[in-house]
């Protein structure tokens, strides 16, 4: 996976096919963000490939992966004020708690690499 990540590509393709109904074209442009998108979102890649083949199921891809970049940020977003709160109340467990409960249900690397930092960040405070 690429160290920097960048999805504005696959949003503003989502934000065009989604709220403004434009139909998917899979131009060569479009496959490589979606193939690209797929592996950084944890979508196993002879899943994605299939999808690839009709513009009905490519849109589904589409979708799917919008969702899991938008699902998985509200929810290390949520999660990672809950933490911190807790953390600067002195409740390090309850901190850790909220990331735990983020990695039992995250599958994109990307956030789940963030909550393991986190949660490795705590391991180190007294």
């Amino acid at each position: 996976m690429s160290d920097a990540l960048n999805w504005d590509d696959v949003r503003e393709l989502a934000k065009r096919v989604f709220d403004a109904g434009e139909l998917l074209l899979l131009s060569d442009e479009v496959l490589v963000i979606l193939r690209r998108t797929a592996r950084e979102v944890a979508i196993d890649a002879e899943e994605a490939e299939q999808a690839l083949r009709t513009v009905p199921e490519a849109t589904v891809l589409l979708g799917k992966m919008a969702r899991r970049i938008r699902d998985g940020s509200h929810r290390l977003s949520r999660a990672l004020v809950q933490m911190h709160r807790l953390r600067d109340a002195g409740d390090l467990e309850g901190a850790r708690q909220q990331m735990r409960e983020v990695l039992a249900v995250e599958g994109v690397p990307h956030y789940r690499e963030i909550v393991e930092g986190q949660l490795a960040e705590m391991d180190e405070l007294p």
